[in-house]
């Protein structure tokens, strides 16, 4: 068998081009501005999107909406609300936006809409806040606002089921969930019955107590807001929504959805933060 032999080259040539040929890749790398990069840029340009659950939820019902806003460049974050009361649950919200540089779209369904209300007050990075089939009290109102909002369609009684509880320094109270047979038709009328029955079996209480707590701040009077209205909500009721969104001068949009909006629309839920998100450069 014959063997082809390569042609030796001698190594000081090589190494002499290897050097020359290095050095004028750096002079073009430095001739090339850091801005060069748009994908880096625009990644970089991107306020982190903050998530806040509401009673009888945790933060797993983003899944899809955090994976569709991380495929678009955003970073997203949660926030394990405690669900204790506006002030124990307000705190959680701060805690988690002072670890974050840079500019944050604070995001809040339901009673985390009362939640983000009071923690972006005073904080220079929120940019937007945006309300997802949300509470959004005022100054001195309980997260459910005022009581005489005209409701043509209230939502129908919900079926709770309390739990006594026992806090570490010996206080008694109770515990609230929604009854897991009423679930679905209450919360998640839109979501298939599998998801639901999950949802419903980890779904986070509330504390009773909770309700009785008034709002000490309301961000949305300086900070831009965008409300995403639940038309088929049998939680909060559409009308109490509209209120709460026209009152803020929110941007409104709609969809035909039950309160799980971010389980049974997340696009309608990607669009609305995004759309918060271009609006505040």
């Amino acid at each position: 068998m014959k063997f082809s032999m390569a042609r030796r080259i001698p190594v000081r040539k090589t190494l002499v081009a290897t050097s020359a040929a290095a050095l004028v890749a750096v002079g073009a790398a430095m001739a090339v501005p850091a801005t060069a990069s748009p994908a880096t840029a625009t990644q970089e340009a991107k306020p982190t999107v903050v998530l806040v659950h509401g009673a009888f939820a945790d933060s797993s019902g983003f899944k899809t909406v955090i994976a569709r806003l991380t495929q678009d460049g955003y970073p997203v974050r949660t926030v394990s609300n405690p669900l204790r009361g506006l002030p124990t649950d307000t705190a959680a919200a701060k805690d988690v936006l002072r670890s974050i540089h840079g500019p944050i779209v604070l995001v809040g369904h339901s009673y985390g809409g009362a939640v983000i209300s009071n923690a972006a007050a005073g904080d220079p990075n929120v940019k937007a806040l945006v309300y997802l089939a949300a509470l959004v009290p005022d100054v001195g109102e309980t997260p459910f606002g005022p009581s005489d909002v005209p409701i043509e369609h209230p939502a129908p009684p919900q079926s709770l089921v309390e739990v006594p509880t026992v806090a570490a320094d010996g206080t008694a109270g109770d515990d609230l969930y929604l009854a897991q047979d009423g679930f679905r038709a209450t919360f998640a009328a839109d979501v298939d019955r599998a998801t639901a029955a999950a949802m419903a079996a980890t779904q986070r209480p509330v504390a009773k107590a909770a309700v009785g707590f008034k709002t000490t701040a309301a961000a949305w009077r300086t900070i831009p807001s965008w409300n995403l209205i639940t038309k088929n909500d049998q939680a909060n009721a559409p009308e109490m929504q509209e209120f709460f969104a026209k009152r803020a001068n929110s941007h409104i949009e709609e969809v035909n959805s039950s309160h799980a909006v971010y389980v049974s629309h997340p696009d309608a839920v990607v669009k609305v933060i995004e759309d918060a998100a271009r609006g505040t450069h």
